[in-house]
């Protein structure tokens, strides 16, 4: 007879060989319809072509494994990039393309270094992986020094824009810290640069060590659908593939490699809706401050922001009760800075009335 008692369960032995980690935790994804303006989504549906080709689909091809190294898909990123096939690396999510370029590329004993206020997702790919690092503190406004990563380290891992800041660095600054760490590898990830960022794609070929990591997830509005990228000197891209290979050959399927062309080929539908974005970002920012809320300067799609009397917690509760979701974190200088999505012009109106409410 079995029991579901499990109060006298002993652990098990085997237990100590475990790897044990601290895992990322993602903004929250309420099941129910709700204002989502807490995970960096864009409000926005993919190009019309995207859906002409997921509905076309010949769902025999489905019995048969995806292209080796998402070929086709790799081949139209680098055709709108205008840079050679071998330049480019093709992942599920930059979160899959970062993951493996951690563990390609940081290999040392030395520390990688990366801000303390950045994606959080950095130190936990480096404790998954044992790489040792270093946090290095954000200046008092939150933006980089270039001058703290002239230091001997294992690699460089910066966010451009950074998140959750949404502040972008100049790319001459950006530019120095490459420069300055040529014996190591720098990745700048670039997941927010379409909304207003520079990016450092035209130091490719200058840089041998640098590697820019993309994603569609953001501004082409596919989260759902998970394709990032790396774009890279050859010898970069060429030690990727390799690792990627090892681990598993084949990660973007046939119906994302697809949308993925579909959405990169239609460049007016990305640029309009990205415009939008911007525009809603600009309202939605001097909105907030004649609220009294200090807004971070934006070059991403959300906004960085602090009320001057109200506790960002308390407003990230009462929001929350009204079904309107923004991010909140409780880490140790950014614990009272709400981070919000910027989502379409009438959901940013309602969350705008929503605090007028909370405040005045």
């Amino acid at each position: 007879m079995s029991s579901n008692n499990t109060d006298n369960v002993v652990t098990p032995a085997f237990v100590k060989n475990f790897r044990k980690v601290t895992p990322y935790t993602p903004g929250e994804q309420p099941q129910r319809k709700v204002i989502k303006l807490n995970t960096n989504e864009n409000p926005y549906g993919p190009a019309p072509g995207v859906e002409k080709v997921r509905n076309g689909i010949d769902i025999d091809v489905l019995r048969l494994y995806p292209e080796l190294e998402s070929a086709s898909l790799s081949a139209a990123i680098a055709e709108y990039h205008g840079v050679p096939y071998e330049k480019v690396f093709a992942g599920v999510g930059s979160d899959d393309v970062l993951s493996m370029a951690f563990l390609t590329f940081f290999n040392s004993e030395k520390p990688i270094v990366f801000p303390d206020i950045t994606y959080s997702f950095y130190p936990v790919w480096a404790n998954v992986y044992k790489i040792p690092y270093r946090e290095i503190p954000l200046k008092s406004d939150f933006t980089v020094d270039e001058n703290d990563y002239f230091c001997e380290n294992g690699g460089v891992v910066i966010a451009n824009p950074n998140a959750p800041t949404s502040i972008s660095m100049p790319l001459d600054k950006v530019e120095k810290i490459i420069r300055e760490n040529r014996d190591v590898v720098v990745i700048i990830d670039e997941a927010y640069v379409d909304f207003g960022g520079e990016t450092a794609l035209g130091l490719v070929d200058k840089y041998q060590n640098l590697l820019v990591v993309r994603t569609f997830s953001k501004s082409r509005s596919m989260a759902g659908v998970r394709i990032g990228y790396a774009i890279g000197s050859e010898i970069l891209i060429k030690a990727l593939k390799d690792v990627k290979e090892s681990v598993n050959s084949y990660t973007i399927n046939t119906e994302s490699i697809k949308m993925g062309i579909a959405s990169i080929q239609d460049e007016d539908y990305f640029v309009e809706k990205v415009n939008q974005v911007v525009e809603t970002r600009k309202w939605t920012a001097s909105e907030l401050e004649k609220l009294d809320f200090r807004v971070l300067d934006s070059s991403s799609n959300f906004l960085f922001a602090s009320h001057a009397k109200m506790p960002a917690k308390d407003i990230f509760e009462r929001l929350k009760e009204k079904d309107i979701f923004v991010r909140y974190f409780t880490k140790e200088r950014i614990d009272n800075y709400l981070r919000i999505t910027i989502g379409t012009g009438k959901e940013m109106e309602l969350f705008i009335e929503a605090l007028k409410s909370i405040i005045e």
